[in-house]
C-alpha cells in the first residue's frame, strides 16, 4: 500500500483570533492578510497532486490557516477534495462550527477536526480571547455528533506547564477522540519555551502517568505521544527498545521534516516545516513541489549535523523538535533545549 505524505495547507490568513503565540501574527500584528485565490488554489492542488504521482505518495491534506472555513472558497476546496476522494482533516477555530457546518464537513469527506486548548479558561482566554475556552468545549459535540474525530492540541510552554494535567481531565471529560500537546516555538531569539530539560521531563512523566491511568480505565481518548522527546523517556523507562535488526544509517522515526511533510502557506511559500521560522524552500506558483523535495529539502536531511543527537544512540528514531531548537538561535540541527539526556 502507497505511504500518505501530508501537507499542511494555509489557505488565508483571516482568523478571529490574535492568539499570543501564533506564528502568524507573533512578531507584527498589523500584519497584511493572505489568502489564495481559488485560481491559486486550484495550481496548488494539482502542484501536490503532481508530486504524489512522481513519488507514488497518497496526498493528506491538513487544511488550516488562519481559520480556512473563513476563504470565501473554502467549500469549492472540500468540494474538489472529495472529486478526487482525498482524505483531509481541518486545523482552525470552534467559533464558526454548528451541527450544519460540521455534517456538511463530514459529507465532503473530512476526517478530523482539531482545536486548541492552551489551558484552563483563565490561561486559555488569555492566549486567545475571552469566551474561546467555553466555544471549544461546547463544540466538541458538534464535531463528534457529525461522526468526524474530535482532536485537542495544546501548546505547552512555561506559562501553561503546570495546567497540562488538568487539562487532560477536562478533554476526558468532554470525550475528545485525540488530545497531545507539542512546546511552544519561539518566534525570535531572545524567547524560549520557557522550561528547563528536567522540568520538562516531569511533565511528561506527570501526564504518562496520568495517560497509563486513564487507559487502565477504559477512557476511550487517544493520547497521542505528539514530542519526539516521549521517545527518549519511554527509552529510559525501558518501554521502547532499539530493534536488534535495526540497519546502520536508516531513520525510522522522529521528526518528519523531509521525509514526509511539508507546509504551504497563503503566499505560496514552501516551508519544510511550519514552526521552523525560517524554513522556507520554494513557492507553489513558480516552483514545482517534486522538483523542491529533491533540491532544496536536501538540507534538512543530513542528520550526521545534529550537534547533540548525532552523537546518540536515539538519532534514527528521536532527534527531538529541530523548531523548538531553531526557534532559539536559528539553527536546525542545534540540540533541543528541553532535552535532558547527556551524551
Amino acid at each position: 500500500m502507497k505511504e500518505y505524505f501530508a501537507f499542511q495547507w494555509h489557505i488565508t490568513d483571516e482568523c478571529d483570533q490574535r492568539c499570543k503565540h501564533c506564528y502568524i501574527f507573533s512578531e507584527d500584528n498589523g500584519k497584511k492578510l493572505d489568502a489564495m485565490s481559488w485560481e491559486q488554489v486550484q495550481e496548488t492542488f494539482y502542484n501536490c497532486l503532481d508530486f504524489c504521482k512522481v513519488y507514488d505518495r497518497l496526498p493528506y491534506f491538513y487544511i488550516t490557516g488562519g481559520d480556512p472555513i473563513l476563504h470565501p472558497d473554502f467549500w469549492m476546496l472540500l468540494a474538489l477534495l472529495k472529486e478526487y476522494d482525498i482524505p483531509f482533516t481541518i486545523l482552525g477555530n470552534p467559533f464558526h462550527l454548528t451541527n450544519e457546518i460540521c455534517r456538511k464537513l463530514k459529507e465532503y469527506g473530512c476526517q478530523k477536526c482539531q482545536l486548541s486548548l492552551d489551558g484552563m479558561r483563565e490561561t486559555h482566554d488569555w492566549f486567545r480571547k475571552p469566551g474561546s475556552f467555553d466555544c471549544t468545549l461546547e463544540k466538541i459535540s458538534c464535531i463528534k455528533n457529525a461522526g468526524i474525530r474530535s482532536v485537542i492540541m495544546t501548546t505547552v510552554s512555561g506559562t501553561n506547564s503546570k495546567e497540562i494535567p488538568d487539562i487532560i481531565d477536562t478533554v476526558v471529560e468532554a470525550d475528545v477522540d485525540v488530545f497531545a500537546f507539542a512546546r511552544y516555538c519561539p518566534t525570535s531569539e531572545e524567547k524560549d519555551a520557557g522550561m528547563t530539560p528536567q522540568e520538562y521531563r516531569e511533565l511528561l512523566d506527570t501526564c504518562y502517568q496520568k495517560f497509563q491511568q486513564y487507559e487502565s480505565a477504559g477512557c476511550t481518548t487517544y493520547f497521542n505521544k505528539k514530542d519526539h522527546l516521549w521517545t527518549l523517556y519511554e527509552y529510559e523507562k525501558g518501554i521502547f527498545k532499539i530493534p536488534e535488526d535495526r540497519q546502520d544509517g536508516m531513520i525510522y522515526g522522529g521528526c518528519n521534516c523531509g521525509n514526509c511533510h511539508m507546509t504551504i502557506l497563503p503566499t505560496g511559500d514552501i516551508y519544510a516545516c511550519r514552526r521552523v521560522q525560517n524554513s522556507k524552500v520554494g513557492n507553489v506558483f513558480t516552483d514545482r513541489i517534486a522538483d523542491v523535495w529533491i533540491c532544496q529539502m536536501e538540507q534538512y536531511r543530513d542528520y550526521s549535523k545534529f550537534e547533540k543527537c548525532s552523537k546518540c544512540e536515539l538519532l534514527p528514531y528521536c532527534r527531538g523538535c529541530p523548531a523548538v531548537a531553531s526557534g532559539k538561535d536559528g539553527n536546525f540541527y542545534a540540540a533541543d533545549p528541553q532535552c535532558w539526556k547527556e551524551v
